[in-house]
């Protein structure tokens, strides 16, 4: 590649990262953008022609593929196309967009909702819509990096307390003005290490110090809960959060986000957040097929029952193997590797050994930290799962991770 200035920090920055995966692609550590030619049952794909289990999914409930919401998604094209004719505020919106706002409403115990995109847009442009200059926004340390670009693209002050540190929270709470408006923002279920944010507590900070609340079920909502509704059931808590965040993309297995809240906040974000003014709709079938996917849930429960099974048994088994799994107790389950080199070795093996593994590395995590990011979902085999982690095991013995 020619670039304009060979000295620029832009020339800097893409040369690292350029010469970075030709040393990877080099060595046989490359395991990212990986070519899946197709999804196949029980929690497989297809692989440069190998059938691999998948451990890297965030289907958490083996709901991609499943007939009633592929039918869902088949009749929205027969009925409304493939796309939609622009933005809603201007074009319209379908009837299956506020059919789904409807359900989503509902499930999460809300009195409204709206859908954006994507995930990644929904904290984006809620928080930079509700917030601004003069405000205060506290976010957990290691919360998505969509809530860290909302904050700062908000303009309100920025304060970041250590991860699930309460008593860090409440100094930093303590020591805002009172008369500002002021929100605290977590992830429910951390997406890198698997553990959950201290609700109650937290909802009681913002109680005390007048802040609201907006949490991102990203991870939690068809993990967490008896009936797979999410943290606030987790912890019994009933309908406490002001501003409650969801994907459309993970445990549903379609496209979007969603915000679920009170009439007068979705009245506002319909209405002034950008995302939904100048972005177009979700594609009908996408709708339609996430729609049908939380009804699913609760019409079998006994997906979560499996899902709670499978994740004991594969954070148990990690462990009894010697492997480093952090603070998880849920499906998604870090394997502690250290540096970047050896997770990307660990993901050699286990994929050549068929199990479909995959590193996160620096910077998505601080130097030192690397890991597998291993996930378990219901549609996975108690026999499949003991295999994973055999391979996880042979690979860990192997390269010294473990004795």
């Amino acid at each position: 590649m020619d670039f304009k200035n060979t000295n620029d920090s832009v020339t800097h920055r893409v040369r690292a990262f350029t010469e970075r995966v030709a040393r990877l692609k080099e060595n046989d550590l490359y395991y990212l953008n990986m070519p899946v030619e197709e999804i196949l049952p029980d929690s497989k794909v297809l692989l440069r022609g190998h059938v691999m289990g998948m451990y890297a999914s965030y289907s958490y409930l083996g709901l991609v593929g499943h007939p009633r919401i592929n039918e869902a998604a088949k009749k929205a094209i027969d009925k409304f196309g493939t796309g939609t004719n622009g933005v809603r505020m201007l074009a319209g919106t379908l009837t299956i967009h506020k059919e789904l706002e409807e359900t989503i409403a509902n499930f999460k115990h809300a009195e409204a909702a709206v859908t954006y995109s994507s995930g990644y847009v929904t904290n984006l442009t809620v928080i930079s819509s509700l917030m601004g200059r003069g405000d205060y926004v506290f976010s957990d340390k290691l919360n998505h990096a969509s809530i860290v670009d909302g904050c700062l693209m908000s303009g309100a002050e920025f304060r970041r307390f250590r991860h699930n540190d309460m008593e860090h929270l409440e100094g930093l709470l303590k020591n805002a003005p009172a008369d500002v408006a002021k929100m605290v923002v977590a992830d429910s279920v951390f997406s890198m290490d698997g553990d959950i944010i201290d609700l109650p507590k937290v909802l009681e900070l913002t109680k005390k110090y007048n802040a609201w609340l907006m949490i991102d079920e990203a991870h939690s909502v068809g993990v967490l809960g008896k009936t797979g509704t999410g943290i606030e059931e987790h912890f019994g808590l009933g309908d406490v959060i002001d501003i409650k965040m969801g994907t459309l993309s993970k445990t549903i297995p379609s496209v979007g986000g969603y915000i679920a809240s009170n009439k007068d906040i979705i009245t506002f974000l319909s209405h002034a957040s950008r995302a939904y003014m100048f972005s177009a709709a979700l594609p009908p079938a996408q709708a339609a097929a996430a729609n049908e996917a939380f009804k699913v849930i609760l019409d079998e429960p006994w997906r979560i029952e499996k899902l709670n099974e499978n994740t004991k048994q594969f954070i148990g088994g990690l462990k009894g193997r010697g492997f480093d799994t952090m603070l998880t107790e849920t499906a998604i389950v870090p394997v502690l590797c250290g540096d970047d080199d050896m997770a990307f070795a660990m993901t050699r093996e286990a994929q050549h050994n068929d199990v479909f593994v995959l590193p996160v590395a620096s910077p998505a995590v601080p130097e030192g930290l690397a890991r597998l990011r291993a996930t378990v979902t219901a549609a996975h085999e108690t026999s499949e799962i003991e295999r994973a982690m055999d391979v996880i095991g042979a690979a860990g013995k192997k390269l010294g991770l473990i004795k």
